[in-house]
This record gives structure tokens, sequence and C-alpha cells, in this order.
């Protein structure tokens, strides 16, 4: 027998197994967990800060009803109220309660904060969401023509308006238009959210939201529609202009530096007209930034509608807000304010979901 043929002939090797990373893999999962467990810890800190702040001053019942009540009627409030006990027997008592859904019970009306919320806070979404519009409509459009029209006149004219547009008080150009719009032409309602029929109407709907444009459409009435359009237009305006200038000023940036890529310079090589270039090519890049722009921007627009809200009697969160202050009722104001909190965490987990999205850059 030959030496080959007696040869051992050694068996193939087996393949390594391959070891399954552990944990989540999935780059855009992993970055939307992050971020919305990272809602948790934010939140607690806003409740806690609120609450030390809240109590720095004192027991609420005293800071709202002290001067009106005699001694013995105060010290009888604060003991049924519980705010005799020590601080962090509150503290865990109000996290507890806040966990159920209970923000405890204004002090000036005896209504329970929860129901203000959801009473007055459908009406500050339904001005925030106008003003976003507004911001949108108005600051993505100029913001491309700034663009084209770089260093040019126009561009000059837009720059400085958006400066204009954004530095100015909220409270102070809403009493312009107002008494442009309001009083001296007369063509739009001075305050509210509708006429008074017309609130009327919406108040005694079965199932109503609260927020005046559905439940008006809800009716089928035009008259209705129209009246609650027009007393949105100077709030919805007032307040998205804060932000129109933000927007129109970012895309009129991002749009430039779009416009010296080298697809843009291939495009451009091709015989493709400058306007079709910033419509078709250069402005979807710069819009990336405007989507978390505009999740930074909903703490500005909250505290923009307290001004906003004040000046044209839109009672919403930010008007009840400066009520319950002028009264100092601190229950009230404290669950306005975590609400406020809980609304800009969760929308800008909501903007960091749509960013991730649509740029996957974001999710490395």
């Amino acid at each position: 027998m030959s030496q080959s043929a007696s040869a051992v002939i050694d068996p193939a090797p087996s393949p390594t197994p391959t070891r399954r990373p552990r944990g989540i893999t999935n780059p855009l999962a992993r970055f939307l967990i992050v971020r919305f467990l990272l809602i948790f810890p934010t939140v607690f800190i806003l409740v806690t800060m609120v609450f030390v702040l809240m109590r720095s001053i004192g027991d609420p019942i005293t800071a709202a009803l002290g001067g009106r009540l005699t001694a013995a009627q105060l010290a009888e409030r604060i003991s049924s109220a519980g705010y005799d006990r020590p601080i962090l027997v509150q503290y865990f008592e109000y996290l507890g309660q806040i966990f159920t859904g209970n923000f405890g019970t204004a002090i000036t009306d005896g209504r329970p904060v929860s129901e203000l919320l959801v009473t007055y806070g459908s009406a500050t979404l339904e001005l925030a969401l106008y003003a976003v519009m507004v911001a949108l409509i108005v600051g993505i459009p100029l913001g491309m023509v700034a663009a084209y029209f770089r260093d040019k006149w126009p561009d000059a004219v837009l720059r400085v308006a958006a400066i204009l547009a954004y530095a100015t008080p909220v409270f102070f150009a809403g009493l312009l238009l107002k008494l442009v719009f309001a009083v001296w032409l007369k063509v739009l309602p001075v305050a509210g959210r509708a006429s008074t029929r017309t609130e009327l109407q919406l108040t005694s709907l079965d199932g109503k939201s609260g927020i005046y444009l559905i439940d008006a459409i809800r009716l089928g009435s035009p008259a209705a529609i129209s009246d609650v359009l027009i007393h949105a237009v100077l709030p919805g305006l007032t307040l998205g202009l804060l932000t129109a200038g933000i927007f129109m000023r970012l895309v009129r940036t991002n749009v430039i530096g779009s416009l010296s890529m080298d697809y843009i310079d291939a495009a451009r090589s091709r015989g493709v007209n400058e306007f079709r270039l910033v419509r078709k090519h250069a402005y979807k890049p710069a819009l990336i930034p405007i989507i978390t722009v505009i999740g930074m921007q909903i703490a500005l627009l909250l505290g923009g509608a307290v001004l906003t809200e004040t000046t044209f009697e839109w009672k919403g969160l930010g008007f009840k807000l400066v009520e319950y202050l002028g009264a100092r009722d601190f229950v009230a104001v404290q669950g306005i304010v975590v609400l406020l909190a809980v609304i800009v965490a969760l929308t800008n987990f909501i903007v960091d979901i749509i960013a991730a999205i649509i740029d996957p850059r974001v999710r490395y």
C-alpha cells in the first residue's frame, strides 16, 4: 500500500460558530429606545425643580388665602391639605399623585387641576398648531427666496425681516397687529377664540374635543368654521412669526450650503437653471435641520403662548397660568408647568423619531 493511500485524511475543519451580538443591533431601534428612556429622568428633574421652587415660598394655602382667612382657619386648611407635614413626605405623595393623573385641586376656584389641563390645554395646542403652520408657510419659502437672491437686496430685506420677527417681543407684536387690523382697519376681531354665538354652539356639542376648528367642522357649520379661523388669524400670526424668523434664516443658510455641493455643481454644468436647483434639489436637504429645530422651538412657542393668549384673551393654559399666578394659586401653577414640561419632552421625542427616519446620520 502506498504512503499516499495509507495517509490519514484529516476531516474538514468545522466552521466556527458565529456569535450573535447581544442587545439591540438595529441602530434606529437603539436610538429611539435611548431617547424614549431619557424622557423619564427629564420629566422627573423638571417636576422636582417645580415642586421645590413652589414650596420655597411657603405652603400654597397661605400664599393664596393669606390675609383673607383668620390664623385658625388657615391652620385648619393647611392641616387638612397636608402642608404641615415634612417636605419629603409631601414630595413623594405628590409624585404618587402625578403617576395617577391627580395634579391636585386649585385653591382659588376648587377645580381639579387635571380638569383645567384638559379644558385649557386643547386651546393652547390649537394655538401652537396655528403658529407652526404660519412659521412653516412663511419661513421656508422666504428662506428659499433669500438663498436664491443671496447677497442682493431681497436677501438683505428678508434677513432684516427675520431678525425683527424673532427679536420683537411677542406681546408688542400682538398689540401692534391688533392695533392695525382690529382697531384701525377693523377687518379682524380684537380678541377671543370665537364669537359668543359660535362658542355657545361649540360648547354644547356632544363629545367636543376642545379644539374649536375640529368642533366647528364636526358641527358642519361653514359660518362657525369661518368665525373660528378669523379669530385665529392674529394670535396664530403673532406667535408664528416668532418662529418664522428662525426658520427663514435656517433655511437660507442650509440652502446656500446645499448649493455648494458637488451634485448641485454637476446639475448646474448640465444647464439646470438656478431657480430649479433651489426649488427641486437644494431645499430638500435644508429641511432636515428644520425638523430638529421644530422640537426645540416648542418650548419657545409655549412660552410665547403665555403672552399671546393674554394679549388676545385666548383662554388656554397660558391665559390661566397668568390668572393663577396673579391669585398666587401655586397648586394650579405647579400642575400647568408640569404639563408644559411633559409636552416639551414628548414633542422632542417625536421630533427625534421623524429626524432619525429621514436622516440616518442621526441614529449614530
